[in-house]
């Protein structure tokens, strides 16, 4: 069974939801990120999903957009964020914890490599599943085809402006988990969260049984609190992401223990005893 599928099955047999952070490859280092990853599995990660660079994301606000223009600046490419992976997948805090990875990468990184070869490669190096945010559902068959028969997850998103239609077939091609976006626009911290996102998490709930994990401006305990009872996961970047950028002037270890913490606070806002 895939591990993504064993983490879900195991968290809603406990009750319980997953924590799921974003982190971008190589920002400010590949080490950091190993690090940062390492911590964060510790603090109570369920799943880390792992930014791969790449200069048009389409969806990214001003904080990730900025932490992969600095990752590209230093000459972070597909092959070091792989062979970094597979050492972070061989890491105890990861394997003994069970924590999967997932990309979060461009199509273009994708098609440039060819599909299969880059699936295999993901997989080898410890992906459990991928994000593809810039490639539309009509021209996903090939690629979901591959990722089946490698029993790798392909997880698709929904926005609040996806027609409820198209969302529902979405939610039903989607593996692993389905990407519910929170709020219209991109990624980055707010002070709160449309109550709209709770409707849609509930009209998408009667159209699969594939866990639904939101993301896009969730940052404090109060999101995760509001989002707990209609929600398999939560997804925070932005709040951990821009941190990185202070890892260029500030002690690392600071840093690290600062995400940390971050990390805690929101697993128990998640997870309450």
């Amino acid at each position: 069974m895939n591990p993504i599928d064993q983490l879900f099955q195991k968290l809603r047999a406990e009750r319980r939801k997953a924590f799921i952070p974003f982190i971008t490859a190589g920002d400010p280092s590949l080490a950091a990120t190993a690090a940062f990853v390492r911590k964060l599995a510790e603090s109570g990660a369920s799943l880390v999903e792992i930014g791969f660079p790449y200069s048009d994301p389409i969806a990214d606000g001003p904080i990730i957009q900025a932490s992969y223009t600095r990752a590209l600046e230093r000459g972070i490419q597909v092959d070091p964020i792989l062979a970094t992976s597979r050492q972070m997948a061989g890491d105890p805090a990861l394997a003994a914890r069970g924590i999967p990875l997932v990309g979060m990468v461009s199509y273009s990184l994708v098609h440039r490599r060819g599909p299969r070869k880059f699936l295999e490669q993901a997989q080898a190096a410890g992906y459990s599943g991928a994000i593809v945010p810039d490639l539309p559902l009509e021209e996903s068959e090939s690629l979901a085809r591959l990722a089946a028969a490698l029993d790798f997850k392909l997880i698709h998103l929904v926005t609040p402006t996806t027609p409820m239609d198209r969302a529902a077939r979405i939610a039903r091609l989607s593996t692993g988990f389905l990407y519910c976006v929170s709020v219209t626009g991109v990624t980055g911290e707010r002070d709160r969260l449309p109550d709209q996102v709770l409707d849609q998490l509930r009209r998408l709930r009667k159209e699969t049984d594939v866990p639904l994990c939101v993301g896009f401006g969730i940052s404090k305990p109060e999101h995760v609190q509001m989002l707990r009872e209609e929600v398999d996961g939560v997804i925070v970047g932005s709040a951990f992401v821009r941190r990185l950028a202070e890892a260029g002037t500030r002690p690392l270890e600071d840093v690290v223990n600062e995400m940390g913490a971050l990390a805690k606070l929101l697993v128990t806002a998640l997870n309450p005893l």
